[in-house]
């Protein structure tokens, strides 16, 4: 069998709680890490970073936050965008309030920030859920961008409005600032995303993923079996703040380098990022990267093969990609609700009974 030989099996519980208990899956993230880091720094180049490696990178970060508190606990939030402002303007503050800290630890710091928001906006999941949460998160998105529009301490009383990165160095090399290589930004967001797939997977593997799947499965018989219902929800809505601040920073302090959180955080970032996550596959944080991937290459690839090849005018590839997108998102919540996770998920079993599939 090509995906799962025979006789791997685990025959202890270590065993079967490591974060990829099947040897081949082990060893494919093996190679996958090692070409990310080891091969794509020494060949990548301004476009590809700025045009699909970075943004791929920034929301997958921002996917596997949302993915932990919609697609593992059940609650549905609209306010991803707020969201990552936080972690922004976190971010813009500390930086240029401690400008001797290291930037690693600013964005750190953004993500904790962000997640006692989280926690303060996800109060009222204690007592409305579905649509009527919903609502609520999207208060709390146009709250915090008129906030951030309204009070001029948070861009440091900057006649635009803007706020604008520092320069700053990590090993003495500029992650930041109008200097960067794009090899530095490259890999100072994949450290992150690295770190922040691997705790995603092992807090949903472990008993508080499994006390979320419960809350969302069904939150009465979830309260009636012990489960704490306050605890539950406000861990997961602090932690998937926690992942979608530190992308929010990144998105600012290394992507972009100056934003306007009217424009950059702005409603349609939340709806982006949850798309992500319906076509990616709820519950799945291989689905995150999915999602992320798909989203950020749509526009690229409708670019290459529509404007490029065929010479279509902007506006008319611009509309096709949100028939895409709005397309797959009817067909995915129709057909396949758990999306590209899922399909991902057949073609492994078939692989494992090749060459005689079901």
């Amino acid at each position: 069998m090509i995906y799962r030989e025979a006789g791997d099996f685990s025959s202890t519980y270590v065993q079967d709680s490591q974060t990829f208990p099947i040897k081949f899956d082990r060893y494919r993230y093996y190679l996958v890490l090692a070409v990310a880091f080891l091969v794509v720094p020494f060949v990548i180049n301004d476009y590809w970073a700025n045009a699909i490696l970075l943004p791929f990178l920034i929301y997958a970060i921002a996917a596997i936050g949302l993915n932990i508190l919609t697609g593992y606990c059940g609650q549905v939030s609209l306010g991803t965008g707020g969201f990552m402002a936080v972690g922004a303007y976190a971010c813009y503050k500390l930086m240029t309030a401690f400008p001797d800290v290291n930037i690693f630890f600013h964005v750190i710091l953004s993500g904790l920030i962000t997640a006692g928001v989280g926690v303060l906006f996800g109060l009222p999941s204690l007592r409305i859920k579905g649509f009527y949460l919903a609502v609520a998160t999207l208060a709390a998105q146009f709250f915090l961008v008129w906030l951030f529009n309204r009070v001029p301490w948070f861009y440091n009383y900057s006649a635009s409005g803007q706020i604008s990165a520092p320069e700053r160095t990590l090993f003495g090399v500029e992650v930041t600032g109008p200097n960067t290589e794009a090899w530095a930004t490259y890999l100072f967001c994949l450290v992150f995303l690295t770190g922040s797939a691997i705790i995603a997977r092992n807090l949903t593997r472990g008993t508080l993923g499994r006390t979320w799947m419960a809350i969302r499965d069904m939150d009465i018989a979830a309260e009636i079996i012990g489960v704490n219902p306050l605890r539950a929800k406000l861990t997961a809505f602090a932690i998937s703040s926690f992942f979608v601040g530190i992308s929010g920073a990144l998105f600012f302090a290394v992507y972009l380098g100056a934003v306007e959180v009217g424009e950059a955080f702005g409603i349609q970032k939340s709806f982006l990022v949850l798309f992500m996550v319906i076509i990616g596959g709820l519950g799945s944080i291989f689905g995150s990267f999915a999602g992320a991937a798909f989203l950020v290459l749509l526009p690229v690839v409708l670019k290459v093969v529509g404007a490029d090849m065929f010479g279509w005018p902007t506006d008319i590839v611009a509309h096709l990609q949100l028939l895409i997108v709005g397309g797959l998102i009817i067909t995915f919540l129709i057909l396949e609700p758990h999306g590209l996770a899922q399909l991902w998920r057949v073609a492994k079993e078939k692989l494992r009974l090749w060459p005689f599939p079901h």
